[in-house]
């Protein structure tokens, strides 16, 4: 492939001859792609939807096109308006689909004028998908009600008619109006002294995709942690959270010096009720946080410099299409480390990279093999699944390889000039691997064959070779969990009491999946882990409790549960639940009163694994008959 000629300067779309298919959008860029939104919004509250208008301002590529199609999901459409280049509109006839599941319905609008926008006037539903609505109960402070939304991966099209694709960027600008004394933010420059009048205006000048439109509206207070930054929560917690991320600032300066200069002005982070599905979100400008890494000691603020390494890898540089999503979260996750490691020291950073690996390895072998791929060949799965540890964890430890073998400073040149290189645009893995190829491989020959590369990117599981990591006190922490299985060291005797979250979480991770029940109460009465404010520490702690039979931690697990939204901290303790019919009937009850205040993500995924628990129960009691 000719690099070169695979993207055009200035253009924010790859041409359609370099666009490998999304099959997650009706969207057909070969023939016209959305440049520029402008949105008119209206949140109520009392409703649960958004008003919104949305103007979409196009390029038409195929002078033959006669429709424009675009991604909805549960949107009530009012009205569809051509808009001439003197802003005189013309009512354009238009069809909506029938909804498919995990694709939403298709929205085809005649247009075979190739009008200069299309006005597209709308209302979400409740039950959208990409929008959480809070009552004021299910808040911290209880004040106000609360908004917020979640458009990764295909969410984006339910609250706005758009093409939902990675591939596809735009510019856009909003004026969003909301009760009195009600902060909204959205993904673009916030002001944090903004009046709480009601009216908001937000302009994003850089071209996104739509995975990256975002809005959450509530009782929000405002702490700055630097020139360019600032924490945004409910009053009660703003405080906390301005501790715990008081090193934003050294995060921004530090990634500068290794990848060049931030370019999206203001880097701030909203930190969100914990219904949030996610443990962060890369929204540019406004990175959406979840509280469960408010633990006081900055041991998980490694989340914030995950999604701050978004600016350049994934947000700056974007995967083309969900197949390629490793190029967004492995060469973030990689990033993420060096922030880590410069900031907090090459222990933690080592600790985390080595609890990423060992999770990896535990895991990937269960996997399908088409799913142990960097790049899977084409499957027909939801686009959020397309999410995995293989893209996250295979992709950065991919990065570390070349690091190691290239050296630091030349893999970091490398890496700054491919940020430059692709800038503002969507790339597919094939694109990246050139540019590697030409930048990396052929310019210092003899130190990687490209059948390593293409093993890592094409091949199944890991490669034998992959570089690990020493921790010795991970070492250690091994000793003493063999001691204390095999009984010759007592829980109360482990040397835990220095143990930062990261150890923790080694410790449990490396248990056996079905520990002795005893063992486990008595790790449970030597440090008290049931009932741990810890959310990452407690949910390793709750499934190993489950799977030993300890039922004294069933109310505590569901608790946490309860409380906590994110799908990383929760689905694993469903899991466990689901195993028994004991623990499913328990776990029924525990998502009926859940529910409500869990984010459409979440609920949709317990009841999937409801679904498929329930018809895993029914062929094992044919089987017994």
């Amino acid at each position: 492939m000719r690099l070169l000629s695979t993207l055009a300067l200035g253009a924010f779309v790859l041409p359609a001859a370099a666009h490998a298919a999304d099959p997650h959008s009706y969207a057909q860029p070969q023939d016209v792609v959305i440049k520029h939104i402008d949105l008119d919004l209206k949140v109520d509250f009392p409703h649960r939807q958004l008003d919104g208008i949305a103007t979409l301002t196009l390029d038409w590529k195929n002078a033959d096109a006669q429709e424009l199609v675009l991604d909805t999901s549960a949107l009530k459409i009012a009205s569809v308006e051509a808009v001439d280049g003197k802003g005189q509109p013309h009512a354009l006839h238009y069809t909506l689909a029938a909804t498919v599941p995990s694709m939403g319905s298709k929205l085809t609008i005649e247009a075979p004028k190739h009008p200069h926008a299309v006005r597209i006037a709308y209302a979400t539903s409740p039950d959208a998908s990409g929008l959480q609505w809070l009552d004021p109960a299910q808040t911290a402070d209880k004040r106000f009600p609360f908004l917020f939304s979640q458009s990764e991966s295909t969410h984006a099209r339910s609250w706005i008619p758009l093409q939902d694709s990675p591939a596809i960027r735009f510019t856009w600008h909003a004026h969003v109006t909301a009760p009195r004394d009600v902060r909204v933010v959205m993904s673009a420059p916030n002001d944090p002294k903004h009046a709480l009048d009601g009216s908001f205006d937000f302009t994003q000048t850089h071209p996104v995709p739509s995975y990256l439109m975002a809005i959450a509206a509530g009782d929000l207070a405002v702490r700055e942690t630097g020139p360019r930054s600032a924490v945004y929560a409910e009053p009660s917690v703003v405080g906390k959270a301005a501790h715990e991320f008081e090193d934003t600032g050294k995060m921004i300066a530090t990634t500068e010096k290794l990848y060049g200069p931030y370019r999206w002005g203001r880097y701030d982070i909203l930190v969100l009720p914990p219904s949030f599905p996610y443990g962060g979100m890369e929204n540019p400008n406004m990175t959406f946080a979840t509280p469960t890494v408010l633990v006081g000691d900055k041991s998980l603020v490694s989340l914030v410099a995950h999604e701050l390494a978004h600016s350049w890898s994934g947000n700056l540089v974007t995967a083309a299409t969900w197949r390629d999503i490793w190029l967004n979260e492995g060469i973030t996750t990689y990033v993420q480390g060096r922030i880590t490691e410069a900031l907090y020291g090459q222990r933690q950073a080592t600790e985390e990279t080595l609890l990423a690996i060992r999770n990896l390895e535990k895991n990937i072998a269960g996997m399908p093999e088409n799913a142990q791929r960097l790049t899977p060949q084409p499957r027909k799965i939801d686009a959020d699944d397309e999410l995995s540890d293989v893209a996250y964890d295979k992709g950065s430890w991919f990065m570390r390889t070349l690091e190691q073998k290239f050296g630091r400073k030349d893999f970091d040149a490398y890496l700054e000039g491919y940020f430059n290189h692709f800038a503002w645009h969507s790339i597919t893995t094939e694109q990246m691997l050139a540019y590697l190829k030409a930048n990396l491989i052929d310019k210092y020959p003899g130190r990687m064959g490209w059948d390593e590369v293409e093993a890592w990117v094409y091949g199944p599981g890991i490669p034998e070779d992959a570089p690990i990591p020493d921790s010795p006190r991970f070492d250690a922490i091994d000793k003493e969990r063999a001691a204390f299985l095999d009984g010759t060291l007592a829980a109360n005797k482990l040397d835990a009491k220095s143990w930062n979250t990261q150890e923790w979480m080694y410790f449990l991770d490396r248990l056996p999946d079905k520990p002795p029940l005893g063992k486990m109460q008595e790790l449970d009465a030597a440090w008290h882990l049931t009932g741990t404010p810890n959310a990452e520490i407690g949910m390793r702690w709750y499934v190993h409790a489950i799977r030993s039979g300890d039922r004294a931690a069933w109310p505590a697990a569901a608790e946490h549960a309860t409380r906590i939204g994110r799908l990383y901290l929760t689905m694993p303790i469903y899991k466990a639940l689901v195993q028994t019919p004991e623990g499913f009937a328990f776990v029924e009850q525990v998502f009926a009163k859940a529910k409500d205040g869990y984010h459409p993500l979440t609920r949709m995924a317990v009841e999937k694994l409801f679904a498929k628990a329930r018809e895993a129960q029914g062929k094992a009691a044919v089987g017994a008959d």
